[in-house]
């Protein structure tokens, strides 16, 4: 009715060469695309928690853990404890993604994220045997995306399954046959790359979640032998905002004492040429944090 009462007053007001009904017509559009666009920002506010967005993607709480590591599912803004919480948008996109024609978004998703545990079920994805895959380990060839300690204080090394059977894929040769002789070498050394060749993938991982210079440089420090660290850190309050922004431990990161004294040391870097290369990053990240400061004042030492 009131529709009818607008068009009808336009008419009597309007000049005879203007088009009223397609102006009725235009701000009826405009008024419901604006309501649909209202409505569509509301759902992408809306936050829930870790274990309801975990479900609602059905997945497990270590699958969805995965996922937010890898960078599928994108974090929103924290709760005011700290605790992670992800909007309906974002959920949205992900099973919007994850569900292209003929897969099963679910399922698609949880293959991205599967994992297999030490050397013999990660050498039964490859179709080889656990010292063969050792060794392409230990020489770098594979790398982890994540690790848990065993009850007699073993690292056990995580693998995607899906990077297992695309490394089978695209390298049959390393499968079979003699080790070339840049990996002897590295056995003859007992080199072991598989926590440098972690912590390097897990710092990526976290850098690319984010762009605020602070928590990057934090990332770096995090890497950083405590030693290492005040060298590179000489002011006691930047260090103090540095552990404030530092990340936690990984998902799985052990709770028990002793356990997590094992896992701690994969945390630090440890070749000297591995501590160089992140005390190099973060004196460069460094400066862009301390130049935001003095032209912002928003956040670390001015």
């Amino acid at each position: 009715m009131m529709m009818t009462q607008m068009g009808t007053a336009l008419r009597e007001a309007a000049p005879a060469d203007v088009d009223v009904r397609a102006d009725v017509e235009v701000r009826a559009d405009t008024e419901v695309r604006a309501d649909v666009e209202v409505r569509g920002d509301a759902r992408a506010e809306v936050l829930v928690g870790g274990v309801q967005a975990a479900g609602e993607l059905g997945l497990t709480r270590g699958e969805f853990a995965r996922a937010v590591q890898l960078g599928i599912v994108r974090a929103g803004p924290s709760a005011s404890g700290g605790a992670a919480r992800y909007t309906r948008a974002e959920l949205d996109r992900v099973r919007s993604a994850e569900g292209r024609p003929g897969e099963d978004g679910p399922d698609a998703l949880r293959e991205r994220v599967a994992t297999v545990a030490g050397a013999e079920a990660a050498a039964a994805v490859l179709g080889v045997g656990p010292s063969r895959f050792t060794r392409l380990a230990r020489c770098g060839h594979l790398t982890p995306v994540g690790y848990r300690i065993n009850r007699y204080r073993a690292v056990v090394w995580l693998y995607l399954a899906a990077e297992l059977r695309e490394f089978a894929a695209r390298e049959p040769v390393r499968l079979r046959g003699v080790a070339p002789p840049a990996d002897r070498e590295l056995l003859a050394a007992k080199a072991d790359l598989r926590p440098r060749k972690w912590r390097g993938r897990h710092v990526g991982l976290l850098l690319r979640r984010t762009a605020d210079p602070w928590e990057r440089a934090a990332v770096l420090a995090s890497v950083l032998p405590e030693a290492e660290l005040r060298q590179a850190v000489p002011d006691p309050a930047e260090r103090i905002v540095l552990a404030a922004l530092a990340p936690p431990p990984p998902y799985g990161h052990p709770q028990m004492p002793a356990a997590a004294a094992v896992a701690l040391r994969l945390l630090k870097a440890e070749p000297p040429e591995e501590i160089h290369w992140y005390r190099t990053s973060l004196d460069f990240a460094l400066t862009g944090a301390r130049g935001q400061s003095k032209s912002t004042g928003e956040r670390g030492p001015t």
